[in-house]
């Protein structure tokens, strides 16, 4: 009672809080994104997800900023794939059936499983070297029959 009677008079103490101890975290910002290749595969794991979604943790490969989504730790052997240049990283990457493997400085590995784009598209990790690869579609003769009756 004595402390809402000090404020609503004006006489209540007011002490700046310190900074030293504050929990308080600004906005992150994507320029302060950009992963440090030089820790050890737990705490990039934790750095990715800390940044999905907004703003998402991101490194350059072939000279375009990609940003990496939807991490997991990989506990198992090293598995089969294409290796992937990453600007920084001790180690390549390697693009595999179920994502992009990046290791940490200890050995361990983290799997992404999603990568963007700076032009906003989305593909899943695994698909990064089929991304530019465009699908034709080939009609059996019934089909073409089949269109044509429709057109």
């Amino acid at each position: 009672v004595e402390a809402v009677h000090l404020i609503a008079d004006g006489k209540a103490p007011r002490i700046p809080q310190p900074k030293e101890g504050a929990t308080y975290e600004g906005i992150q910002k994507k320029e302060n994104a950009e992963i440090s290749w030089d820790q050890p595969a737990a705490a990039l794991h934790n750095w990715i997800r800390g940044h999905d979604k907004v703003p998402g943790a991101w490194a350059t490969i072939d000279g375009q900023v990609v940003t990496f989504y939807g991490s997991s730790l990989l506990d198992a052997s090293v598995p089969a794939g294409q290796e992937l240049a990453i600007k920084g990283a001790s180690r390549p990457g390697l693009i595999t059936k179920n994502g992009l493997v990046i290791f940490g400085n200890d050995g361990k590995m983290v799997l992404v499983r999603n990568l963007q784009f700076e032009d906003g598209k989305m593909i899943p990790a695994s698909k990064y070297f089929s991304a530019d690869e465009t699908a034709t579609l080939e009609l059996t003769e019934e089909e073409k029959k089949m269109a044509e009756d429709i057109r």
